[in-house]
């Protein structure tokens, strides 16, 4: 789950609470959709706090490899 998810579950609530009407229904659809789209705020929230550990984007840092300097005293450069 992560923010596309969170991001349909609103889409399909807002639909449910406030775009269709059900006469004589069983279920109240206003109230899940308004269920929906809140666990779909939930879920996109809580999708951007652990962003990181479910694997978005990661900047790989290298440490620079340790070079040894090496001074030649008997190097001429090349004269232009």
């Amino acid at each position: 789950m992560g923010i596309g998810f969170g991001i349909f579950l609103m889409a399909v609530g807002a639909i449910l609470a406030w775009a269709v009407s059900f006469p004589n229904s069983v279920v109240d659809w206003h109230t899940v959709g308004l269920i929906l789209l809140v666990a779909g705020a939930v879920i996109s929230v809580l999708s951007f706090f652990f962003w990181e550990s479910w694997g978005g984007y990661r900047v790989i840092r290298r440490r620079p490899a340790y070079r040894e300097r090496v001074v030649r005293e008997d190097y001429d450069p090349p004269t232009y």
